[in-house]
């Protein structure tokens, strides 16, 4: 996996924290460096968590499922991104818009942002060359600041490119899961 996917994978990941954190920062009043880090914490901390879990389960199957391993990252990444695309259309308010930012509202939330980084660990599993400490360590941080940078965003512009942000998560994962099944089929390489 290049570093370029693996940046577009973090990127689409990090969507979901982004758009809660541009929430979070709607809603805060005060804005405080301490309300960025949290936001940074939480949402990179489990975003670098759940790949990592998710990666060692698909270890465990992988010897069992090689011959269509490609067609797993494929439905796994086509599913999550198109979830994410179905919340960004949906309209609907969001209870992540609030100004708590407490152990159990912040954990709820970083649970919930991260549960599609579980499954693209197992694709990491499925998929040759991937360093997962690289990875995870990659994810988290790009995570992180992302999210940092929604609750500034939030602060500042509202709630504008929240719907945006999910959609163009959603298509990234898509698009890469195209890409992985078009070079196992032999029909692209790259």
């Amino acid at each position: 996996m290049s570093l370029i996917e693996l940046f577009l994978i973090a990127v689409g990941l990090s969507m979901d924290a982004f758009a809660v954190s541009v929430c979070k920062g709607l809603a805060t009043s005060k804005l405080q460096s301490r309300h960025i880090l949290l936001a940074g914490l939480w949402f990179g901390g489990f975003q670098a968590l759940m790949p990592a879990i998710g990666y060692f389960l698909g270890s465990s199957f992988q010897k069992y499922i090689t011959a269509f391993d490609h067609w797993i990252a494929f439905v796994l990444l086509s599913f999550i991104g198109g979830n994410m695309i179905y919340e960004a259309l949906k309209k609907e308010d969001d209870d992540s818009c609030n100004d708590s930012f407490s152990v159990k509202t912040m954990f709820i939330l970083a649970v919930a942002t991260s549960i599609d980084a579980l499954a693209v660990g197992i694709t990491f599993a499925l998929l040759p060359g991937v360093n997962i400490y690289a990875a995870v360590l990659f994810i988290g941080a790009v995570t992180f600041i992302l999210s940092g940078a929604g609750i500034k965003i939030g602060n500042i512009f509202g709630l504008k490119y929240k719907a945006k942000a999910e959609f163009a998560g959603g298509l990234i994962l898509i698009l890469i899961g195209i890409k992985i099944l078009l070079e196992h089929l032999g029909i692209i390489s790259f």
